[in-house]
């Protein structure tokens, strides 16, 4: 007996935690997770990005020291010259007042429509799709074809927007040609191609907001307009502060539109001339390269206290 008992073994089960650190330990080679498998992963981008972004502004401050000419073979250091003479350049802040003077012009409408736009569609007007549709459709379109459509629109004789006043009595505008009308052309066209992007966003936020609080506050009495004010603004802030941000920095670099429209002109007397349009006749058509880096880095020093400006706005009024 004590022979058949020496012969049996009893087996203990083993707990799943020690099972589970038993075969974790048997794992080989690197994870997603852990270890050095993500960083191959990443590497392609990381070397595109080095290649066409990091290296091109390293470079482009290391020539905002020198005097150089895009067809010259000297480079003479000039420290920080270059940064002095911008300072007494009158066409720097012209232009500069103009960029500044376009994105308020620009982003009043392009918050406040965007807003509106998204609110009737999400009230239930009928045919949903085709509004989303048309809202967002000029946004897909490039900024050279939205231009050229737009300058058709704009032709003093022959124009669809002067026919429209003409209809009505008004007598027409020099939208190309009249130095009154030269800026607010570019804010037009710009409102009108970008809008469905800031669409979207309020789209989709309203979209996210729970309709029992809608339901709660109709029990309660409380009306359209007051569920507007009290409830879907309110709970709306932080995508006006993303929707403000992203918009204000969108319009602080103005080129594409403007130049296309005036081909370069600049408008009647220059007056929708940005400073990045500044920055590109200084470095490539007078050909002076680091001047026109001082002045890109400077405008781009501009745009970096611009945003942190609104990021310590926007975390004060979460806080809030």
């Amino acid at each position: 007996m004590s022979a058949v008992g020496s012969s049996v073994q009893t087996t203990v089960p083993t707990p799943a935690a020690e099972v589970d650190g038993r075969a974790a330990g048997r794992r080989r080679g690197p994870t997603l997770t852990a270890g050095r498998g993500g960083f191959w992963f990443v590497l392609p981008f990381l070397v595109v990005y080095a290649l066409f972004t990091l290296v091109p502004i390293v470079y482009g401050l290391f020539l905002s020291f020198f005097d150089t000419s895009l067809v010259g073979t000297t480079s003479n250091f000039v420290g920080l010259e270059n940064y002095a003479r911008l300072i007494g350049d009158g066409e720097v802040w012209r232009t500069l007042g103009i960029t500044l003077l376009f994105t308020v012009l620009s982003t009043i409408p392009l918050v406040l429509l965007s807003l509106v736009m998204a609110l009737l569609v999400h009230t239930g007007t009928r045919g949903q799709w085709f509004w989303r549709f048309a809202y967002f459709a000029p946004f897909l379109l490039p900024v050279a074809t939205v231009t050229l459509i737009w300058q058709w629109l704009f032709q003093g004789d022959f124009g669809l927007l002067n026919g429209l006043l003409g209809l009505v009595g008004l007598p027409d505008v020099g939208w190309l040609s009249d130095p009154d009308w030269g800026l607010w052309s570019v804010v037009i066209l710009t409102v009108w191609w970008t809008v469905g992007f800031n669409f979207l966003l309020y789209l989709a936020a309203l979209q996210g907001i729970p309709q029992n609080v809608y339901e709660a506050a109709a029990i309660d009495g409380a009306g359209g307009w007051r569920r507007l004010v009290s409830i879907t603004l309110p709970l709306l802030k932080v995508t006006t502060g993303l929707v403000l941000t992203l918009q204000v920095l969108a319009s602080l670099k103005l080129f594409d539109q403007a130049y296309i429209l005036y081909v370069g002109s600049g408008g009647p007397g220059g007056v929708a001339a940005p400073i990045l349009q500044y920055v590109y006749d200084t470095g490539f058509v007078n050909y002076r390269l680091g001047y026109a880096s001082a002045i890109s880095y400077m405008f781009f020093a501009l745009i970096i206290i611009v945003s942190l400006a609104q990021a310590w706005i926007s975390s004060r009024r979460r806080r809030s």
